[in-house]
């Protein structure tokens, strides 16, 4: 019997919880994550032909990583090993490392090493595991809910196949819940249960994806609710159900992955001129805590790198946003930071200010022309006499305010830098400009007056 069958039995005879009996014990069973165990798939080959090797199970709380690791376990006939990153050390790995060696070299016996949350390992113990998986002495399986590739050495990462598990849909977690409700032997189909469908939909809702909050929830809901005295129904009601699962709590560590991730969907949405899906993500960061300079300062780069010239007046908008938060404080700051974003989210778009790059890129290669004479420095004693500021056109001395001279070093083609877009004020400066020069005034982007859900930005 393997080690994961014994637990599975021994937690089932003392009242384990729903979420533990109610586990996979086959690929087949394994509801959700197709991309990864569907058929065809490298990992379903892999262990149906127990030629396993190191690999990283990547995804969100209730996502099956840990049911995946079990699955392999009573499925190979390699030695499997299982550590806990959190209550495991050094000592630990060298345990398990020297029996592997034992195994392998007396038995020709593969050994399966599952570290779960394998991201609290620090760097010396996930070293001290490398030799090993570098020879071949253990298959390693990692467990992690933040990116391995931040989380992980880049030794261990780029010596295991990382695979990345999905938060599952409400399709698939009601189905879990179904399961669970119909299994007389591990479930609760040996209870009279009614699950009104505003129930279901709530403990589905709010679960988020984590099929061990939900069945959690339903166990807790089921277990609470006294049986009725004439039919022995028990009816799950949607107070009941709101009753069993609290709000979940946002997976959302400062410096993890779901972070970078919230901050990236929040501009992006700005940058794609979607006020609601802005709200939503600026509320996802507020929920979680975000310190809300950090969003500030966020609105701030933003609204000059997209929005830029098209609207001059959002990085206004976005630095007084800043300087009021930092004044006010949350939470009454949360309107301060909405009312910037949803400013931005609106506000036509440019990023011709990133121009600036090109330029950079140009300096940093080495390429320097000589400053004009014409616009060099004639000020001091002696520059006349050198032939400074010579030839150089007083632009407002001109119609217009302008005047055609060459300002770039010689052999600097205009328009290498900036490329103005035809959005907003910047699109009606840009045609001034153009038609100053004798070019065609016509611009090719859409006027300010497009709504933003037709501009091409959006």
């Amino acid at each position: 019997m393997d080690l994961f069958d014994r637990n599975r039995e021994k937690v089932q005879r003392t009242g384990a919880p729903l979420a533990d009996r109610m586990r996979p014990s086959t690929l087949d069973e394994l509801v959700g994550q197709e991309h990864v165990v569907g058929p065809g798939r490298l990992l379903r080959r892999a262990l149906e032909a127990d030629r396993l090797s190191s690999m990283i199970l990547y995804g969100p709380p209730g996502s099956g990583k840990t049911t995946i690791a079990e699955i392999i376990a009573g499925n190979t006939r390699a030695h499997f090993e299982k550590l806990n990153a959190v209550m495991s050390g050094v000592a630990d790995l060298r345990r398990v490392v020297a029996g592997a060696e034992e195994a392998l070299g007396m038995y020709a016996q593969r050994t399966i090493l599952f570290v779960d949350e394998v991201h609290r390992f620090n760097k010396s113990q996930q070293d001290a595991l490398l030799p090993a998986v570098e020879k071949g002495t253990v298959i390693f399986i990692g467990a992690t809910t933040e990116n391995p590739y931040f989380e992980v050495t880049a030794p261990l990462v780029s010596r295991s196949r990382v695979f990345e598990l999905r938060a599952l849909d409400e399709e698939d977690l009601e189905r879990i819940l179904r399961r669970a409700l119909a299994d007389e032997e591990r479930g609760l189909g040996s209870y009279r249960v009614r699950l009104e469908p505003e129930a279901l939909a709530h403990i589905v809702r709010v679960a988020a994806g984590d099929a061990r909050s939900a069945l959690n929830a339903l166990e807790l809901a089921v277990l609470t609710t006294p049986p009725d005295p004439d039919t022995g129904e028990r009816r799950i009601t949607l107070p009941v159900a709101e009753d069993s699962i609290q709000r979940r709590a946002l997976q959302y560590d400062r410096d993890g992955d779901a972070h970078y991730d919230t901050i990236s969907a929040f501009i992006k949405s700005m940058r794609g001129s979607d006020p609601d899906a802005t709200l939503y993500w600026l509320a996802r960061m507020v929920y979680a805590g975000e310190d809300p300079a950090f969003i500030a300062r966020r609105l701030v780069i933003h609204a000059a790198e997209d929005v830029g010239l098209a609207d001059p007046q959002a990085l206004v908008v976005a630095e007084a946003a800043a300087a009021a938060v930092d004044r006010v404080g949350m939470p009454e700051g949360r309107i301060i930071l909405a009312e910037a974003a949803l400013y931005i989210a609106l506000a036509p778009k440019s990023n011709s200010a990133l121009g600036i790059d090109a330029a950079l890129r140009e300096v940093e290669h080495g390429r320097a022309g000589g400053v004009p004479l014409h616009l060099r420095d004639a000020s001091y004693r002696g520059a006349r006499q050198l032939g400074r500021g010579e030839g150089y056109r007083y632009p407002h001395d001109h119609p217009g305010g302008w005047v055609e001279q060459q300002y770039l070093p010689e052999g600097f083609a205009r328009g290498s830098y900036y490329r103005p877009g035809g959005r907003g004020l910047e699109g009606r400066r840009a045609e001034r400009l153009r038609r100053l020069r004798g070019e065609d005034a016509t611009p090719d982007d859409a006027d300010e007056s497009d709504p933003p859900s037709r501009r091409a930005d959006g």
